[in-house]
């Protein structure tokens, strides 16, 4: 933000992002330990999780990572994450 004679930068940097598609379940991004949690309600019928690594030539590509599903809840569990990861749910 900034305006006047002030300016605030945000200090928070996160290495995996979602990406909200409209009219999709909601991602949200939990952390446990060294583990990111990327989770979604569910059932998610229809929706594929995607990645990219760049937003500016985003290349959307099926996730490798391991779905877990419990009933209520799908997620995937990256560990030791490295580098910058943007996922988004996508209906074909």
């Amino acid at each position: 933000m900034s305006g006047g004679s002030y300016s605030m930068t945000g200090g928070f940097w996160s290495l995996i992002s979602v990406v909200q598609t409209v009219g999709s379940p909601l991602l949200t991004i939990t952390y446990s330990g060294n583990n990111v949690i990327v989770s979604w309600p569910s059932p998610g019928a229809g929706f594929t999780l995607e990645q990219t690594s760049d937003l500016d030539n985003a290349n959307w590509t099926a996730s490798g990572f391991s779905v877990s599903d419990n009933g209520t809840t799908r997620s995937i569990t990256i560990s030791s994450a490295t580098g910058k990861l943007f996922f988004r749910l996508n209906h074909p």
